[in-house]
């Protein structure tokens, strides 16, 4: 990966597999810039949450994003809002894999009531060590953008 950059948020439902995701990156050796929230007691918004990130990578702050919340769904629904986000729900290190090899996703979703901790470590470290592979999916990554 060229940077190193990381941009992670969640809502209230996110916050504690965010945090271990956080703690988890920094030891990776990336630089995590944690957009939120703060706590895992304040009901806030996911939407908010899936645009900070989305934001961090596009405009280059970021080089990829994780988003967490509940299920995954709306945080990833929001992220995928804006344009230049391929924002993909995850569950299992196959789908982390492929939606890098074969999306070219840039935002990593994760649903914290839905899987486990060393379930969402391992699809991390599968989105960020996971290369684009092109050739034949590029066609069908234009059109997504």
């Amino acid at each position: 990966m060229v940077s190193k950059s990381i941009a992670v948020a969640a809502d209230h439902a996110g916050f504690d597999l965010k945090s271990k995701l956080v703690e988890e990156l920094r030891l990776a050796g990336y630089e995590v810039l944690d957009l939120g929230t703060q706590d895992a007691t304040t009901s806030v918004d996911y939407p908010d949450f899936g645009r900070a990130v989305a934001e961090a990578v596009t405009t280059g702050k970021a080089a990829r994003g994780v988003v967490v919340c509940g299920t995954g769904i709306g945080i990833s629904i929001a992220a995928n809002r804006h344009a230049g986000v391929r924002a993909a729900l995850c569950h299992d290190e196959t789908s982390a894999r492929l939606c890098r090899e074969h999306n070219d996703a840039n935002v990593l979703a994760l649903g914290a009531r839905l899987i486990g901790e060393v379930v969402a470590k391992d699809c991390l470290h599968t989105f960020l060590n996971t290369e684009y592979a092109g050739d034949r999916h590029a066609r069908r990554v234009a059109k997504l953008g």
